[in-house]
């Protein structure tokens, strides 16, 4: 059966499918021989030679589906102009994965890594509403008041959060520790709320998505989700 080159780079494992569309309008992809530089054309994955970098690619045999507890000064991405850790230095596997999402270089906490590429598209469609559940430190005390703007939306930018909670789980002297749950994913968005708000992020650990928590995985480990965890995901 035919699908679209993007859909079927992203299920090969490629990367997400707007990713495997830069790819391809830059140019790097070949179908039977003839270098591909526009969106729109169909392959037969059984048929059809598709190269990527002059590699052929093809549909990954074995479906992996991480839980990672990142630590910080790791880069969600799997390869980094700079030079720096990724991810991908403690998620060693054989087969090609990539993060749903990701989490800002600072920040902690769970993360998702996937060959498959419907399940990543069921998580981060921007129709999908799921809550993302944050612990953050922060300076300062959030008032009632804040905490009612900061769930009713804050404007960070030009953009308009979505509703969201926020709950204060403990106080020190000069800094508040929060619970947050959101379900979108702009960059950086958490800190960027919180400073809107007067109160800069010293920390940020991410415990949940959706259902699926960290639980007492250690930060720097990760493991296989479950058959329950993994079907949970494609049924979203």
């Amino acid at each position: 059966m035919e699908e679209r080159l993007q859909k079927y780079m992203a299920r090969c494992g490629v990367a997400s499918r707007r990713k495997c569309e830069e790819i391809i309008l830059d140019g790097r992809v070949k179908v039977d021989g003839v270098v591909v530089t526009e969106l729109g054309i169909k392959v037969n994955g059984n048929v059809s030679k598709v190269l990527l970098d002059d590699k052929e690619i093809n549909l990954e045999e074995v479906k992996r589906y991480i839980m990672l507890n990142k630590p910080e000064g790791y880069i969600t991405t799997v390869k980094d102009e700079k030079n720096r850790k990724t991810i991908l230095d403690i998620v060693n596997v054989d087969e090609r994965i990539y993060p749903i999402g990701r989490l800002d270089y600072d920040s902690s906490g769970l993360l998702l890594l996937t060959n498959d590429g419907d399940i990543y598209n069921n998580i981060i469609h921007p129709r999908s509403v799921i809550d993302k559940v944050y612990i953050a430190k922060v300076k300062g005390i959030f008032t009632d008041e804040e905490m009612n703007k900061f769930k009713g939306g804050v404007d960070i930018g030009g953009y308009i959060t979505s509703d969201s909670n926020i709950e204060i789980i403990k106080t020190m002297r000069d800094t508040c520790k929060v619970k947050i749950s959101i379900h979108e994913g702009k960059n950086r968005q958490i800190r960027k709320m919180c400073l809107a708000l007067g109160h800069e992020v010293i920390t940020l650990k991410r415990t949940a998505i959706g259902r699926l928590t960290l639980k007492d995985l250690d930060k720097g480990q990760w493991r296989e989700l479950s058959l329950d965890e993994v079907n949970y995901l494609k049924n979203l």
